[in-house]
C-alpha cells in the first residue's frame, strides 16, 4: 500500500488513503495535496516505525519528484 509525503508548513505530512477509497493514490494527491506542494509516493514499509519523534521526521524536496499539487 502506497502513502503519499510531502512538506508542509510544520513538517513532513503524510496521506494514508483508504483501502476501499475509489480513487487512484495520483487522483487523492492532486485532491489532497496542497497547490505548489511537490509530493512522492512512498511504500508504508518506508516511513519510520516510531512515530514518537515524528515531528522531526525529515523529507529532502529534491526526492518529492512525483507531482505538485493542483
Amino acid at each position: 500500500m502506497k502513502s503519499i509525503v510531502y512538506k508542509s508548513e510544520t513538517g513532513v505530512a503524510v496521506v494514508h488513503p483508504a483501502p476501499e477509497c475509489p480513487r487512484t493514490i495520483e487522483e487523492i494527491a492532486q485532491k489532497d495535496v496542497p497547490a505548489g506542494a511537490k509530493y512522492k509516493f512512498i511504500e508504508l514499509t518506508e516511513l519510520p516505525q516510531s512515530r514518537e519523534f515524528r515531528n522531526a521526521w525529515e523529507v529532502d524536496e529534491s526526492e518529492l519528484t512525483d507531482g505538485v499539487g493542483a
